[in-house]
């Protein structure tokens, strides 16, 4: 391996690592936190190859946090950087899910002060990516109605269909709109290097398909817990639109009437991933770890996200083609603004109901707002300064 590639594999992994350690607050927090690192920090795409690689996310089952991590370290180190960037940001909270199960007694309390810090803080996050986006996002009056139309479509119908709706119709107006002119300032005209070719991806779609299909076959020829765990989770990792909340019932499904746990040890696994940073899906680190220790929780972690990594490397080399034809460039336009629009209706709901509570809470999240906008402070120091005034607010107030 080359100097400079091994150079390059240490910036990914560092930068994971310490967003994976980091970035508290859920999806839609994530992605402000990818931001201020990969586009802000250290420039390795702008904000409107950002916003495609976002967009294209939502449009893929999965975590999207998750695959935008794997988006941006295969475009910057091909495959072996998208496995980096993907084990930094996931193996933090998988290592502290693991020793949840190894130590949680049931009735584990969960909600504790710097909990309470932690969602505050996710306000501030998300609320400081969406004026940076927003400012070349949406630069003009359409834009910014395609923006207010798109969050409130994805309030008034809260699914993943929904979501997926507005999107396509977001893609369908900026078409018509924008497809006679230039999108304009500056980003479209540049190229996303791709390590990797069309064969590569076509590949990867070949493996998606072919394991849910082969792994119910295996399931049933092989009475083992771990093939039954690897099958369980890769379709659940394969079908879930909508983000890692969504999981949980199906995760549910798949584990408590079988009779693996009980609901209660179930719950309590789930408290505790909202707890930590990093994807919700690391949930599965936790439930596998109870269905057969640390063999089991790493199984259903790899199998959990296999499905992510796969569609994300078999659609970012076409996607990188593709964006350059002029006809979805405009329809791109269009989806950035949409994009927009739904990072700010994820801040309406569900981010600030369940973090604001009272004057407090919303002082706190100005504090951290003003930390982030103004002092430029990093965002894990404003997570250090969050869960402090959350602890103290839970024992004086």
């Amino acid at each position: 391996m080359e100097k400079k590639e091994r150079g390059r594999y240490g910036e990914i992994l560092s930068a994971s690592l310490k967003l994976g350690m980091t970035s508290f607050g859920g999806p839609a927090a994530h992605l402000g936190y990818f931001r201020d690192e990969y586009v802000k920090k250290r420039q390795w795409l702008d904000d409107r190859a950002y916003a495609d690689l976002v967009a294209l996310c939502q449009f893929l089952p999965g975590p999207a946090s998750s695959q935008v991590g794997i988006g941006v370290g295969l475009i910057r180190g091909g495959i072996g950087g998208a496995m980096l960037s993907w084990f930094g940001f996931t193996m933090p909270s998988v290592i502290i899910l693991m020793l949840f199960a190894y130590l949680v007694a049931g009735d584990v309390p969960f909600d504790t002060g710097w909990i309470r810090g932690l969602k505050i803080v996710a306000v501030a996050i998300i609320l400081h990516a969406l004026i940076g986006m927003g400012k070349k996002l949406t630069p003009d009056a359409p834009r910014i109605a395609l923006a207010v139309l798109a969050g409130a479509g994805v309030l008034l119908v809260p699914t993943a269909w929904g979501q997926i709706g507005v999107i396509v119709l977001a893609g369908l107006v900026g078409y018509i709109l924008y497809r006679n002119r230039q999108a304009g300032n500056g980003g479209d005209d540049a190229t996303i290097p791709m390590p990797i070719g069309k064969k590569a991806g076509a590949l990867a779609w070949v493996l998606f398909f072919g394991l849910l299909a082969l792994l119910p076959v295996v399931r049933q020829a092989a009475d083992h817990i771990l093939v039954s765990i690897t099958d369980s989770f890769y379709r659940v990792g394969s079908i879930v639109f909508g983000g890692g909340h969504v999981v949980l019932p199906m995760l549910e499904r798949e584990v408590v009437p079988q009779g693996y746990m009980d609901a209660e040890t179930f719950i309590a696994g789930y408290g505790a991933a909202q707890a930590v940073p990093g994807p919700l899906f690391t949930l599965s680190a936790y439930i596998g770890m109870i269905m057969d220790n640390v063999p089991g929780a790493l199984v259903a972690v790899v199998a959990m996200f296999l499905p992510s990594f796969l569609l994300v490397v078999g659609t970012l080399p076409f996607w990188s083609v593709l964006r350059k034809k002029t006809w979805l460039r405009a329809a791109l336009t269009g989806v950035n603004a949409a994009v927009v629009g739904i990072l700010a209706a994820a801040l309406i709901n569900p981010v600030i109901p369940s973090s604001i509570f009272s004057v407090w809470d919303v002082a706190v999240a100005a504090l951290c707002f003003w930390l982030l906008q103004f002092r430029k402070t990093p965002p894990w120091g404003v997570v250090a300064v969050a869960g402090v005034l959350g602890a103290l607010l839970h024992a004086f107030l």
